[in-house]
């Protein structure tokens, strides 16, 4: 019977004594500039009012845990219908610049975005994109996988005139985009399953639907799929050189993260209860 042992503590004596920590060099990428402009225009407030705060951060390391924040940058919208400048600033010093006035994008004008950091100008164009309010979220009684999901019954009327594109934003960070290229003009409804392990019932959350480009549209799909759900943001994470709609006009080698985009948005808050067996 003791023959029966020589082998594996033959194996388990090499393996040991092969055993070598190994340092691996990652490269030093240069850091780039990553701007977060999504404004939104909540149109069903009365009275109407708007997010528009321009994040600006700067692209780190993979193994790095904190991302660095701009706070020595030069931020201003320029009307392009009138060429009325809107002068922002970061008061906090928290790489957040918000208007020294209150501000809210109107429709059918087009609105440059332009940021001077580290002595280059970067540029982008938005102009405001319709959206619908929510008509109802509900709590259902559906669950997926584990159970414990919470089903969120989402409806909304699509606009019959225009081909439109969604973002869906669900208690921050959950995202989700939707076209209506097979629900053009309807009364459209679908459910979310929404999963939180920290829960605590009875829970309010936001739900949030804005109106979006079909390039953002396309753009956010991709950056999604690559930074992932509940990270803080999609722009918070940037993985790879996802290009935006914004352009360095100094030296375009050397070129931003992120977007400029602007959205009317709309707001339901439903308060969640826990599930009876």
């Amino acid at each position: 019977m003791k023959k029966l042992y020589i082998l594996p503590v033959l194996m388990i004596m090499l393996f040991s004594n092969c055993e070598k920590v190994v340092d691996i060099e990652v490269p030093t990428i240069q850091p780039k500039l990553i701007i977060d402009a999504s404004f939104e225009v909540f149109f069903e407030k009365i009275p109407v009012n708007a997010n528009t705060v321009v994040k600006l951060r700067l692209s780190a390391d993979y193994f790095e845990e904190t991302i660095p924040t701009v706070t020595n940058a030069t931020v201003f919208l320029t009307d392009l219908s009138n060429n009325t400048i809107i002068n922002f600033s970061d008061g906090d010093a928290d790489g957040n610049y918000e208007p020294l006035n209150p501000f809210i994008p109107i429709d059918n004008v087009t609105y440059e975005l332009t940021i001077i950091y580290d002595n280059e100008t970067y540029k982008g164009t938005a102009t405001k994109v319709k959206s619908t309010p929510l008509s109802k979220v509900e709590q259902g009684d559906k669950t997926l996988f584990s159970g414990e999901e919470i089903e969120l019954k989402i409806s909304f009327k699509d606009n019959i005139l225009e081909e439109n594109y969604y973002l869906f934003n669900i208690d921050f960070y959950n995202f989700l985009t939707i076209e209506d290229r097979f629900f053009n003009g309807t009364n459209y409804n679908f459910s979310y399953f929404y999963e939180d392990e920290n829960i605590e019932f009875p829970q309010e959350i936001d739900i949030k639907i804005s109106g979006i480009t079909k390039e953002y549209f396309t753009y956010f799909r991709v950056l999604v799929d690559q930074s992932g759900q509940n990270s803080g943001g999609p722009f918070e994470t940037v993985p790879s050189s996802l290009l935006g709609n914004m352009i360095n006009t100094t030296n375009k080698s050397n070129f931003p993260l992120g977007y400029f985009h602007i959205s009317e948005t709309d707001t339901f808050t439903i308060s969640l209860v826990e599930k009876s067996n």
